[in-house]
């Protein structure tokens, strides 16, 4: 018998930052861990496994890990990761062969997701979408509370081609949303406008609502790209929302808030994550509780 409240550890990685929690059934973080993610594979699981093991107590049930990048279903394999150099690991089994818990292992997205739609919405029945917007661009669905991700890896709206002759990929295609709309290339943007570098999108938005033509002009740019995507997948699955997460969610929508009102037949659903960046820890926490396992279908 365990000592100790139940509790589940959620990692999240990200292309520049890794958080780890103790997370409650409840959805409460009880302690956390965040720091800059190691991209090469031996660092990589090294420092997973360090993490773990400081947070650990003696109620912990399991492991849930989100992934940026595409991850098989299935096997739960990491087919690609984005920036860092973990693809084709077989992660969940060698943190089980080391932790000694079970492990779940899925895409960023959809552990953001699970408790995005637990816990931060209203809606929680029909088709649920989210876009991510970090390092890189992430995507999740839940129909009816449960993940769907189609033949295995559906869910990258991130390459979501926007611009045919746009800039090469990292999926191998030109002009994908995550090329345009993506934080780094928002980077791009303000550097190309001769702007600091480390200029943040908030002050963008504040700039902008002072009439600033720059700053204003930089986030047409970057919202632009990812309002067509969004359109595309209204016009696909004509989702009940689409939550926009990540640690520029909330900048992301502000911005597509601000563009002027466009003709086409699809409206946008859209709502700012709620949960911030604690929403991928806490949904990979929550989705390998015991009480949760079969209604979170993930594992």
């Amino acid at each position: 018998m365990r000592e100790g409240p139940e509790n589940t550890l959620g990692l999240d990685v990200g292309g520049t930052k890794i958080r780890a929690a103790r997370i409650s059934a409840d959805g409460r973080i009880h302690a956390r861990v965040i720091e800059r993610v190691t991209p090469d594979r031996d660092g990589f699981l090294a420092q997973v496994l360090r993490l773990i093991n400081d947070l650990r107590d003696a109620g912990t049930t399991a492991i849930g890990i989100g992934i940026p990048g595409r991850i098989e279903a299935g096997t739960q394999r990491i087919l690609s990761a984005g920036y860092l150099d973990i693809a084709g690991m077989d992660l969940r089994a060698q943190v089980e062969a080391q932790a000694g818990l079970p492990v779940t292992v899925a895409n960023d997205a959809t552990m953001a997701l699970i408790a995005e739609a637990a816990i931060g919405h209203d809606e929680k029945s029909g088709l649920i979408l989210m876009v991510t917007i970090g390092t890189g661009i992430g995507g999740a669905a839940v129909m009816d509370g449960r993940p769907w991700q189609g033949g295995g890896i559906a869910g990258q709206f991130g390459h979501i081609v926007v611009t045919p002759d746009g800039p090469e990929c990292n999926c191998g295609r030109r002009g994908c949303v995550e090329t345009q709309s993506s934080g780094t290339a928002l980077g791009r943007l303000i550097v190309g406008e001769d702007l600091p570098a480390d200029t943040q999108a908030g002050d963008l938005l504040a700039r902008a609502a002072n009439g600033e033509a720059v700053p204003a002009a930089i986030l047409a740019d970057w919202a632009e790209p990812m309002r067509r995507a969004l359109e595309t997948l209204v016009a696909v699955a004509d989702p009940k929302l689409i939550v926009i997460g990540g640690g520029l969610g909330a900048e992301m929508a502000a911005a597509l808030a601000r563009l002027p009102k466009g003709n086409s037949w699809f409206g946008l659903p859209i709502a700012a994550a709620q949960l911030g960046d604690d929403a991928g820890v806490i949904g990979a926490g929550l989705a390998v509780m015991p009480a949760r396992e079969d209604h979170a279908g993930v594992s």
